[in-house]
């Protein structure tokens, strides 16, 4: 491993423990941090709603901005003083959540490849996000204001950019204007527009984005935001007035903590750390480590254009386009390679990709050429040749998991993935019913938080029989298991199989007449 990776090792064991720590308490579903890129819409939206409160009552002159926004956080404080603090903290939320969401990423190694465009689409939100939280302060123009003014203005001031330096309008309270303030305040509704179109354009590439936390994570936080607006609200630190220079300060060290560093070092060398840093970000996609995914392939001799591959991919990298073979069919798969990762739900999802079939090649109707389906049965085949003992098992497994050397032994096979969603359904009936094993084990990413977003969702709903391809109803669901470990819940993982293990004994060796595939499957959906 590279130090880079090998950081990334020690990040990601990290993460994943605070998350079964949270999975512990509120369970998966409702983990934030599962959930990240979908509370920044939820954030984003309560700022919006807030703010267009808070505009019907503002007054944009340079007395009556203060005045105005006074009115409204005292006069009528349980109404519009608790949107200001809900504006306020939704605001400081919506940064967290997107500052996170940006260390998660990284340290998941979800940037390279084909997944650059979610990446460099989300830096500039960045800017974006910290222009809008700047602004916000500048309106209020209290003491605070004025500082940010003064020492945003100031470092403006340090680039080439002006014919003078726009700080002189901070001078004295005769430099500022009505207007001033109508020019600010467009700013900061023109701002949140252009970053709602990134926002758009972030999440282009991905089929079904998550823009709506669950219900239950939604009610929590904006319970955690009543709270706060009530026992802490947002208020002002008094009038500016320029003809003084603010002394002690509140700050806001969300958005505002450039000022100090600033103040420490000067505004030249806070451009350099700030452009150098975007450029890095910008670039990181496109530094190692990195690698070239295999592109699924579709094969027109097995496509019927039913579009199960369509329907099944996470990234909108296969598309139903007109017939180009001469087939009795409307349409065929498409694989748009910009969009492919390889993660081989595809693959997974074609009905064609069943290894039952032995009168004519195993070609489905897509497929992954550095993984494709005829390689993986005869894995399947050679590895249960080997197992032996009265609990023999197939544990198919994600790439992205539990390390594979960790679980194999004498009565278990373990066939690697690049997505657990990768395998159609059909390998498990073929495990089972022709008696190649006496159980299928599945383990891979964790729950709620699947490296190629539907891997573990889609493979739940085949095998509970509500998504197709659907799992064969003569498949006993008491033969079959599952735990969703990722990389931290080694100890779990190992105590589930064996637990497994003692069931398949208990049930002795598959026959056709034995348990009812209706049975209650053994699975736990909490992983």
């Amino acid at each position: 491993l590279t130090q880079m990776g090998r950081l990334k090792s020690v990040a990601r064991a990290t993460l994943e423990g605070v998350e079964s720590f949270i999975d512990t308490a509120v369970s998966p579903r409702w983990n934030p941090l599962y959930q990240l890129g979908a509370l920044g819409w939820f954030f984003f939206w309560i700022v919006v709603v807030s703010g267009i409160y808070l505009y019907i009552f503002f007054d944009t002159g340079v007395t009556q901005a203060y005045e105005s926004v006074e009115q409204l956080t005292h006069a009528q404080w349980f109404a519009g003083g608790v949107m200001r603090s809900f504006h306020r903290y939704a605001s400081d939320a919506l940064l967290v959540v997107m500052m996170l969401h940006l260390l998660r990423e990284f340290v998941l190694d979800r940037l390279h490849g084909v997944r650059w465009f979610g990446w460099f689409t989300g830096v500039p939100l960045i800017w974006l996000v910290f222009a809008c939280g700047i602004t916000g302060y500048w309106v209020v123009w209290d003491k605070l204001a004025q500082y940010v003014a003064l020492g945003t203005t100031e470092w403006l001031d340090t680039l080439p950019l002006f014919g003078e330096p726009i700080a002189r309008n901070f001078l004295h309270d005769t430099t500022l204007s009505g207007r001033f303030f109508t020019l600010l305040v467009f700013i900061h509704i023109a701002v949140p527009l252009v970053l709602l179109f990134l926002m758009w354009l972030h999440i282009q590439r991905l089929s079904r984005p998550r823009v709506n936390p669950p219900r239950g994570l939604a009610i929590g936080m904006l319970t955690t935001l009543l709270a706060l607006s009530l026992a802490h609200p947002a208020l002002s630190q008094g009038p500016a007035d320029l003809s003084t220079v603010p002394g002690r300060l509140g700050l806001d060290w969300f958005y505002l903590g450039y000022l100090p560093l600033q103040d420490r070092f000067g505004g030249g060398p806070l451009w350099v750390g700030t452009l150098l840093g975007t450029l890095l970000l910008l670039a990181a996609p496109w530094l190692p480590p990195g690698r070239k995914p295999a592109v699924a392939e579709v094969d027109l001799g097995n496509c019927n254009g039913c579009g199960r591959c369509v329907a099944d991919c996470p990234y909108s990298a296969v598309e139903l386009g007109p017939r180009t073979d001469g087939a009795p069919f409307l349409q065929q798969a498409v694989v748009r390679a910009d969009n492919c990762v390889g993660c081989g739900l595809c693959v997974g999802a074609c009905p064609t990709a069943t290894p039952f079939r032995r009168t004519t090649e195993l070609v489905p109707g897509v497929d992954l050429p550095a993984t494709p389906v005829s390689a993986l049965r005869e894995q399947l085949l050679e590895a249960t040749a080997r197992l032996a003992g009265e609990s023999r098992m197939v544990l198919f497994r994600c790439e992205h998991g539990v390390a594979n050397d960790s679980l194999s032994s004498g009565n278990v096979a373990v066939l690697t993935l690049p997505c657990v969603g990768m395998l159609p359904p059909a390998f498990i009936d073929l495990a089972i019913t022709r008696r190649h094993a006496d159980g299928v084990f599945l383990t891979g990413c964790r729950a709620g938080d699947c490296h190629e977003r539907h891997g573990i969702a889609w493979t739940e709903q085949r095998i509970q029989g509500v998504r197709d391809p659907y799992l064969r109803a003569r498949v006993p669901r008491n033969r079959i298991d599952w735990y969703w470990a990722g990389i931290d819940r080694h100890d779990a993982l190992h105590r589930r199989i064996e637990a497994f293990a003692a069931r398949l004994r208990e049930l002795g060796p598959y026959r056709a007449s034995g348990p009812s595939a209706s049975a209650t499957p053994a699975v736990e959906r909490r992983g």
